[in-house]
């Protein structure tokens, strides 16, 4: 018996060994021979030694090619052939989207972690902040955001010259075509300046720079369209829009029913063939302004006049504002912020072929061009505005809640406010790291297609979450709007970055899992691919050789995810930081259970996981949640504060840990059947749950940090514009807490001096002044004293206005006594 057991243990070791180092099927071949034959020998053909068999047998049939081939890989092709719908050409495009990057290391369950840290850290040039010391700076003074968005409902002429004559429209724009071709980190940093003008002026100098006519005239233009229209938008000379989504046709954009038709028509008094185009589209930001239209459409030629395909498809084209039948220039009002937004319709629009960006031969490639330009533009504008909003709140909530008193204390002081202003720094943390890392990507060429659907839905909902916590923190401070107020446009424009490019629910439900699961992983793409080919020898041999490394890599992942969590596994980081030698384990192997759940999803689910979308949307946050900590940690290993910032960034990854444990927990919770569950949750955790939230002791050594002058709420909060003006609330408050923190010493002195009795506040209120009687203070100090407390109880104090302020039309009050009384 003891024999057995001796032996059943090497055997296990053995095994789970060759496959945790993935050693391949010849050596496990070897290995269970070796293991078949001792086992004969000491205990004779019990049943060990039949188990030991029977898995030598499989592993010598997985070992020899022709009969792997025969008995498995043939019959697995034949089964997908059948199984797997085939790709539609717009999913194929979609899946094709960007290039793979840190997403593909999760995805094989073993992160290289050297390759995601020698990216260099994100840097501007001279050039670059020279701009935003410039251009940018002038733009914040110049903008009044009360006045954009409560009294004017539009943006100043003046503001849209200055972005129009500053060169603000043309950031990505090459320099030969005159524009400033600044990196994504420049124009990143941009619009984090610029948020304090609001959505109005961000949008005006985002947009332009993100998806629309510039970018895919740079990628796809003929050097015809590159040489006229690039200057001209580097210039401000036009001003550009992109329509794409329309009333039947949102998320869902492949099915716009927009058209444009071959067909001969009169253009500049000749004949030409052309394009007759009918449209109509709503939410297209700056189209009331816009004299370049950049169109998404489905081209048709029903009657061959430049070839045999009848249907095209999505292509897109360029339409100047004063092309006949084009009807522009209505807004929508959307909430919040007001920004330029509105519908416009096209009847019979007749434009030639050479309209199409990139020229009639990108006629049907519209959506391919779209979804590559969506791959970089969705990491950069929107996780940019998250970030904004996310230190517009840790900065002005910090500040508030050190200022404002309740009960004789410190609002900071509240347990009750402790939790949400720690909650708002370590979002701000995981928001700004995935913004700043994943911009870096790009800068060094990736594409990085799922990483941005992570940033798009991740960074907005925990953007929303902060401004939702400073909203509670500020409380009726917040509530009564005012030129004074710093949080309510934010907190009621956040839908609208929840919404655009891929609404927050389509992007966790279906794109962040499923486009992952096929682009990014290791095996399945090439396994799709061969699915839906030509069935043959050829065929045959390489889906073998790629199936036979899948199951070979989810072998081993299975070895890790155990070994790693029973604690067995102590694999060495590449780090200085002791303290993230834990994280880095941590992250392995649930990257490890991650390649695992994927596989068992995959086999078990099959076609129909395209369906089971609150699946698929809880194996997407498991993949976000190993992605944002990911670039929590490389944010933390580039940082220059890191010892004073860690509890930060703890925060950041245990509260990362702990979610990835909650969608790991439902996921399993709602699996079809329950064998999965069953073997799953008691391999993935074998000791139990231990990922557990952030603890009360380490939110409040956050709101320590961030409750002071320190290196590490300076770090969190940099790049907003903070320049003092009438125009910038957010830069008083934080003015005013700076000064209290001067003030301590002789404020602490003060509080001594009435719990001692030798000060009572006067009736008067003019404690400076009794300080100063009693000589407590010097006349300096008294000054400094009235001076701080004017300065208090202007950020205390909320607006008011005149009712004649308030009313949009006269009216008369017997008027509505006539309404009411008939």
């Amino acid at each position: 018996m003891m024999t057995n057991i001796v032996l059943a243990a090497i055997a296990i070791v053995t095994l789970l060994a060759l496959a945790y180092r993935g050693s391949g099927i010849t050596a496990a071949t070897l290995s269970t021979a070796i293991l078949t034959a001792a086992s004969a020998l000491l205990t004779g053909f019990g049943p060990l030694t039949v188990l030991l068999a029977a898995l030598f047998i499989v592993c010598l049939l997985f070992a020899i090619p022709s009969l792997r081939r025969q008995l498995l890989s043939k019959p697995t092709l034949s089964l997908m052939k059948r199984l797997l719908p085939p790709l539609s050409e717009t999913e194929k495009e979609a899946i094709d989207a960007g290039n793979v990057w840190w997403d593909g290391e999760l995805f094989s369950g073993k992160p290289d972690w050297q390759q995601l840290l020698s990216g260099t850290r994100p840097s501007i040039s001279d050039e670059e902040q020279a701009f935003i010391d410039g251009p940018v700076t002038e733009l914040c003074r110049m903008v009044d955001k009360w006045q954009i968005n409560h009294q004017l409902n539009r943006l100043p002429v003046s503001i849209v010259n200055y972005v129009r004559d500053n060169g603000f429209l043309g950031m990505i724009i090459p320099k030969r075509y005159g524009g400033l071709e600044f990196s994504p980190v420049a124009q990143s940093e941009i619009l984090l300046r610029l948020s304090n003008t609001g959505s109005g002026v961000s949008y005006l100098v985002g947009v332009p720079n993100s998806l629309g006519p510039g970018e895919l005239l740079i990628k796809y233009g003929t050097d015809a369209q590159k040489e006229y229209y690039l200057p001209r938008l580097a210039s401000g000379k036009e001003i550009p829009c992109f329509a794409l989504t329309g009333p039947t046709a949102g998320s869902d954009a492949t099915s716009i029913p927009d058209t444009g038709r071959v067909c001969m028509g009169e253009w500049e008094g000749e004949e030409v063939i052309g394009m007759r185009l009918n449209f109509s589209k709503r939410y297209i930001t700056l189209s009331s302004i816009a004299t370049l239209v950049g169109l998404a459409f489905r081209l048709k030629d029903p009657d061959g006049l430049i070839g045999d395909i009848k249907d095209y498809g999505i292509t897109c084209a360029l339409i100047p504002r004063d092309s006949k039948g084009l009807q522009i220039g209505r807004r929508h009002l959307p909430v919040g912020d007001v920004f330029l937004n509105g519908p416009l319709q096209g009847k019979d629009v007749f434009v030639p072929l050479s309209f199409i960006i990139g020229g009639p031969e990108m006629a049907g490639k519209g959506w391919r061009m779209l979804v590559n330009c969506l791959s970089v533009g969705r990491a950069v504008t929107l996780p940019t505005t998250a970030v904004a909003v996310s230190k517009r709140s840790l900065l002005g909530t910090s500040a508030y809640a050190s200022l404002r008193q309740q009960f004789g204390v410190s609002i900071a002081q509240f347990e009750g406010i402790q939790k949400p202003l720690a909650r708002i720094a370590g979002l701000s943390y995981i928001i700004d790291a995935a913004r700043q890392q994943t911009i870096q990507s790009i800068v060094e060429g990736n594409k990085p297609s799922v990483p941005s659907a992570i940033l798009k839905y991740h960074t907005t909902e925990m953007a929303r979450q902060c401004v939702i916590d400073a909203m509670d923190i500020h409380a009726g401070k917040a509530v009564v709007k005012g030129p004074k107020n710093y949080i309510a446009d934010m907190y009621e424009s956040m839908p609208v970055a929840i919404t655009v490019e891929g609404a927050n629910i389509l992007t966790r439900n279906l794109m962040i899992f499923g486009q992952g699961a096929t682009r990014s992983h290791p095996y399945v793409m090439q396994e799709m691919s061969l699915a839906h080919a030509g069935e043959s020898p050829e065929t045959v041999a390489k889906f073998d050789a790629i199936l036979a490394a899948h199951m070979g890599n989810t072998v081993s992942n299975f070895a890790r995810m155990l070994v790693m969590g029973l604690g067995l596994s102590r694999e060495a980081a590449v780090t200085e930081k002791q303290h993230l030698l834990p994280y880095y384990r941590h992250f392995n192997r649930l990257s490890s259970l991650f390649a695992v759940i994927t596989d068992v999803a995959l086999l078990n689910l099959n076609a129909r996981l395209k369906f089971r979308e609150m699946l698929s949307a809880r194996l997407g946050d498991l993949l976000s949640m190993l992605f944002l900590g990911s670039m929590v940690i490389k944010q933390h290993e580039e940082s220059r504060q890191a010892d004073e910032e860690w509890p930060v960034a703890q925060w950041a990854l245990d509260h990362l840990l702990h979610q990835y444990q909650v969608a790991f927990d439902q996921l399993m919770e709602n699996w079809p059947n329950r064998f999965v569950p069953l073997v799953m949750k008691r391999l993935a955790f074998p000791v139990g749950r231990r990922f557990n939230a952030p603890k009360d002791s380490l939110e409040k050594a956050i709101v320590e940090l961030v409750t002071v002058d320190s290196a590490t709420r300076t770090g969190l909060t940099s790049g907003l514009y903070m320049e003092a003006g009438a125009n910038n609330p957010l830069a008083e408050v934080n003015q005013v807490f700076l000064e209290s923190l001067l003030l301590q010493p002789i404020l602490k002195r003060l509080k001594s001096a009435v719990r001692a009795g030798e000060l009572s506040m006067p009736e008067d209120g003019d404690l400076a002044g009794a300080a100063l009687s009693a000589a407590l203070v010097t006349e300096h100090e008294a000054e400094q004293l009235r001076r701080f407390d004017r300065h208090l109880m202007a950020v205390i104090h909320v607006d008011d206005f005149d009712e004649s302020e308030l009313v949009g039309t006269p009216y008369h009050e017997h008027d509505d006594r006539k309404q009411i009384t008939g």
